[in-house]
Formats: structure tokens, C-alpha cells, sequence
């Protein structure tokens, strides 16, 4: 069906932000409108200028017969910095305090706002980088996931502490936890993930890194590769850590009742590397 180029802008920027990191060729949306090429081509060029002015994304355009449009979402060093302030100034409560040096994060990972704006941030790091798979461990680092994942617009898996029937064969490895010191187990389902896949491992929280040495040691167990790893806040314990290599958003420290928060060291790793 025909429609008006307002119109027209309106559903292919729904389409372009809905399908990221996906090429969509040309005739795709001349097809979809019943417009000619080169109103399309003007059309993109419309869109590819307003996601660069406002810091939405970049908006390729590949020449040729199997060429298209590719939308990477990404987000802008200033707004990154300002989304981590707030998080900042919201976790450095008394309230967020729990007995054993914990903290209380629940409340802003089920923040759809936050989680979309966690996302943006993460995925920004790995724009031009191939990843086809995110893995977290349940629970709370479930909803991080999903939203890289969404921004990359590729799939997340979910290790688990405990077996589910559901999941069929499985994939365990035991691990020592950073927070408890003690031997834990792991799995995952053996059909959540191919050999020689690209995974990027992300989490709420970080103590020892453990549960993520956990993680990376199923990426190793299929024979995948670990790409980098993502959390959304750290602890600012001295102990060393299993992992060294990582992006965090925050490091939070809780003790004498209350809660101490500072930037993590993302700016280094996502705006200067």
C-alpha cells in the first residue's frame, strides 16, 4: 500500500530501531511502500543524519545488488555518563544496605528505562564486534541480558545453578564462589549453544568472579569463545579477583551500614579503547 512520505519516515525508523544490526535491502521497503528506490534512498538518507544528531545510532548503507541499510545502536559518551550518574546517586543509599556487604539492586534491574539505557551502554562496546550470544546466570543477570541481547539483536543464554528437566542434557561444571568461598555447580542446556560460538558473558554484580569464572569455564566446555564480560556493578573489595578483563558500570562498596558508589571503569574501556 502507497502511503505518505511522513508516514513512510515514521514506520521505516519503527522497522530500522525494531531490527538492529540487521541488513535490509533496498527493495525490502520499496516493496513495503510502493515507492521507488530513490525516494527510499532519500528517505534513509533522512534517518542516517537524524540518529547521528541525536546520538541514536549509525545508520549504514551498503552499495550493490545484496546491499542495504544496517541500524547499530549505540550511545553517546556524554548521555552514558549521565545514565551512570543517576545510577550512582540511586545506589548510594542507606537503604540499599544488606547484612554481609550486599546490595540492594532489584528495584533498578526491573527498571525498563534503566535496563534499556544498561543495554545501550554495553552494546555500544561490542558495535562493530561479532558476538552471536549472550550469557548470563539466573536470575538477576536475566533482564541485563535480555536487553543486550536486544540491542545486538542476537540470542542470551541462561546458565542455571539448579537442573531443570526441561532443559535435557546439560553441560556442569563446578566452581568456587567469590562471595562464599565454597564449591558450587553450574549448567547449561547442551543445545543452548553451538561450538565455536562468540559469547559475551554479563551480570548484575561482581564480588570475587567467580560465578563468572563459572561462566566462562561452560564457554570453554563448548569449545566457544569468550568475547569479553560486562557487569553492571563490581565490589570494591581488595581480594583478587578470577577475572581481570571486564567493563563495569559502577564499583559499590557496602559496609558500616551503608553504601558507597563511584564510576567503574567503562569510560576507559567502551570510550578510549
Amino acid at each position: 500500500m502507497k502511503v505518505r512520505r511522513s508516514d513512510r519516515l515514521i514506520d521505516m525508523t519503527r522497522y530500522l530501531l525494531e531490527n538492529p544490526h540487521t541488513l535490509i535491502p533496498l527493495t525490502f521497503f520499496a516493496d513495503r511502500y510502493e515507492s521507488a528506490k530513490s525516494s527510499i534512498s532519500e528517505d534513509l538518507t533522512i534517518i542516517k543524519r537524524t540518529f547521528k544528531d541525536r546520538g541514536t545510532g549509525v545508520l549504514e548503507t551498503i552499495p550493490g545488488a545484496s546491499g542495504g541499510s544496517r541500524f547499530l545502536p549505540y550511545i553517546l559518551k556524554d548521555e552514558a555518563i549521565e545514565v551512570v550518574d543517576n545510577l550512582i546517586e540511586q545506589m548510594a543509599t542507606p537503604q540499599r544496605y544488606l547484612p554481609g556487604g550486599y546490595v540492594y539492586m532489584s528495584d533498578l534491574l526491573g527498571n525498563p528505562k534503566i535496563l534499556r539505557q544498561i543495554g545501550r551502554i554495553f552494546a555500544t562496546q561490542y558495535l562493530n564486534q561479532e558476538i552471536d550470544a549472550i550469557m548470563t546466570v539466573s536470575t538477576k543477570g536475566v533482564p541485563i541480558a535480555q536487553s543486550v541481547a536486544n540491542y545486538l539483536n542476537i540470542p542470551f543464554v541462561i546458565v542455571r545453578h539448579d537442573i531443570e528437566i526441561t532443559e535435557g542434557p546439560t553441560v556442569n561444571v563446578n566452581y568456587v564462589s567469590g562471595s562464599s568461598e565454597r564449591i558450587s555447580k553450574m549448567s547449561l542446556s547442551k543445545r543452548s549453544l553451538k561450538p565455536k560460538s562468540k559469547v559475551l558473558i554479563v551480570d548484575d554484580y561482581m564480588r570475587g568472579g567467580g560465578t563468572i569464572g563459572g561462566m566462562a569455564s561452560i564457554v570453554k566446555e563448548f569449545d566457544a569463545e569468550l568475547v569479553g564480560v560486562a557487569v553492571v556493578a563490581e565490589s570494591t573489595v581488595s581480594k583478587e579477583r578470577s577475572i581481570s578483563n571486564y567493563t563495569s558500570l559502577m564499583r559499590v562498596d557496602a559496609k558500616d551500614n551503608a553504601v558507597y558508589a563511584q564510576n567503574g571503569n567503562y569510560l576507559d574501556k567502551i570510550y578510549n579503547d
